[in-house]
């Protein structure tokens, strides 16, 4: 069966932002809502509860894609929690799934959305020239979705050097400036890749 709608659960604004303006490019005429949450402990704890509330009316033809950073959290531990969620509710999942029909996506941004941003430093450049091109081909940069300290923060103060938000990030307009530049098969990034993957296929 086709599909003919997503619902996205992201656990914050700058994330609702960068997808309201990626996602057309990849879902073409597939349409979607992003839900955003104050943070990742509120989308946690009333996933369940929401995806129960889901189960009750969900049409066919619809998917649910919830997409969360990792953060500093076991990737696989959380992965199983987004998954437990799914199961309680009695949806399944993608990865439970076994090449079947499902109607639940669990994404982990590696370690936060700002890693998406180093996978595709061109985006970066279009939307703030004053940052240095070399960036991303430095070894701390290199492999995006492994920036030891905090991604967010480092790409903070790249930009903070070049001129920009000097009084801090100002995250949901970074996102809405730079996704309008992104070349979506170019981004580095493999949580990118594999999230951008799993929207593709409902195409």
């Amino acid at each position: 069966m086709s599909v003919e709608h997503v619902e996205v659960l992201v656990e914050e604004p700058s994330m609702e932002a960068a997808l309201r303006i990626i996602l057309p490019k990849i879902l073409n005429e597939v349409s979607f809502e992003v839900y955003p949450h104050r943070c990742k402990d509120e989308l946690l704890a009333r996933l369940q509860a929401r995806l129960q509330g889901y189960a009750k009316w969900i049409p066919d033809g619809w998917k649910i894609v919830v997409v969360v950073d990792r953060d500093a959290d076991n990737c696989h531990d959380l992965k199983a929690r987004l998954e437990h969620a799914a199961a309680e509710a009695g949806l399944i999942t993608r990865s439970k799934a076994n090449a079947g029909p499902y109607i639940v996506v669990n994404r982990i941004a590696i370690e936060e959305l700002e890693a998406w941003y180093f996978g595709d430093w061109g985006a970066v450049r279009s939307a703030f020239p004053k940052v240095p091109p070399t960036v991303a081909n430095q070894a701390k940069y290199r492999n995006s979705d492994d920036i030891a300290g905090g991604t967010w923060e480092a790409f903070e103060r790249i930009l903070k050097k070049a001129g920009y938000f000097e009084n801090g990030l100002r995250k949901i307009e970074a996102a809405r400036q730079i996704a309008c530049h992104m070349e979506l098969e170019r981004n580095t990034s493999p949580s990118f890749q594999t999230l951008r993957g799993a929207f593709a296929e409902m195409v």
